[in-house]
Parts: C-alpha cells; structure tokens; sequence
C-alpha cells in the first residue's frame, strides 16, 4: 500500500523539492515543514498518480498545525520522500471536506 511506503519513507529523510519550497513560503500560505510532516502521518490519501513522470505520487489532504485544510503532493523514492508541492485547498475547486474535486 503506497501510505505505508510514504510513511516509511518519511521516517527516513523528507526532501522538499524547490516547487514545494517556492509554494509553501508564498506570504499567503506559509506552509511549515512540521505542517507537512502532519498531513503525511495522519492524512488520507484522496488521489494517485502511478503514472507520473517523477514517478509514483499521490495527493494527501489532512490538516495543518494550526488546522488548516492541507494538500501534500509527495512521491516516495528510494531513500526518501520527496514533496512535489503543498497548498491550502481552494473551496472553489474542492468539496466533501477538500477531498474530491469540483467538475470542471
């Protein structure tokens, strides 16, 4: 089960690639590593991408620290896990508690 691996992965080393670094420090998210961290413990899995170009990735909402909605977009690697990006859902695209996706 890919949450397994994630978890596991995390255990060992979390690397936040510069798209994740970039929108996690934008003044209107402020998103801290601890907040990530949290979503990937006691999140839940809501999308997968076994056919990503990075590799398999898959999305994690959950809530932040403060509890904010959060989405983690992470691919487990070898040796760590790597986060793609990190954002605070936006209500308009997202319903069901930031777990599916509005019809486009």
């Amino acid at each position: 089960m890919i949450h397994d691996v994630i978890r596991e992965k995390a255990l060992q080393q979390i690397l936040f690639l510069p798209h994740a670094a970039l929108q996690m420090s934008r003044p209107e998210r402020m998103i801290s590593p601890d907040d990530v961290r949290k979503v990937i413990e006691q999140g839940t899995i809501i999308e997968e991408y076994p056919d990503d170009s990075r590799g398999h990735s898959c999305l994690i909402t959950g809530k932040a620290t403060d509890n904010r909605p959060l989405h983690v977009v992470c691919a487990p690697k070898e040796a760590y896990l790597a986060i793609i990006t990190a954002y605070v859902p936006n209500e308009t695209q997202w319903f069901d508690n930031f777990t599916k996706r509005v019809a486009q």
